[in-house]
């Protein structure tokens, strides 16, 4: 695929309602509630309605995100789907600009599904160049941020959206 020169539309989205900490030995095993569920499915159903489509969803390999993901997928938002350790909890920011660097030949809408607050952090990163810890993402929340064709987004970056789930929920 050609080079493209348009803006990356990237989209971070918080994991659905997922079970209790404490609940199951490891922390990454717990999935996503019944509640959890349903209502990522109604968020993934109402982003569809809008016309959202990403090149691909990139998620977090823990359980919770992993169900969100795939509930997204499922929806018809994505063809692709793929795991990056990047996405878990203390995850590696440079590591994934790095990747990112190399994928925006590949399509300009992407969805990263993770968790808070590193998907706050990484937005304040992007858009003001360091975390503030600020922006706080809840669960099955979306943050729209707009990246420049640039050697690094980092500090360049704009919001255009800021989503709590219960208004994309009808």
């Amino acid at each position: 695929m050609a080079e493209s020169t348009e803006a990356t539309q990237l989209y971070l989205i918080r994991h659905g309602i997922a079970a209790e900490r404490g609940t199951y030995p490891r922390d990454g095993d717990r999935p996503l509630t019944q509640a959890g569920q349903h209502k990522t499915t109604k968020v993934a159903e109402r982003l569809y309605e809008l016309g959202l489509r990403f090149d691909l969803i990139l998620t977090s390999p823990l359980v919770r995100a992993r169900q969100t993901a795939e509930i997204l997928q499922s929806v018809g938002l994505s063809d692709r789907l793929e795991e990056s350790d990047d996405l878990a909890p203390a995850g590696d920011f440079n590591h994934w600009l790095t990747w990112f660097n190399q994928w925006q030949s590949e399509g300009t809408q992407l969805a990263l599904v993770g968790h808070q607050p590193d998907l706050g952090d990484w937005a304040e990163t992007l858009i003001w160049g360091e975390s503030r810890q600020q922006i706080m993402l809840k669960k099955a929340g979306v943050v729209g941020l707009l990246l420049p064709q640039a050697e690094t987004p980092v500090g360049q970056s704009q919001l255009f959206w800021l989503t709590p789930p219960k208004f994309l929920l009808h």
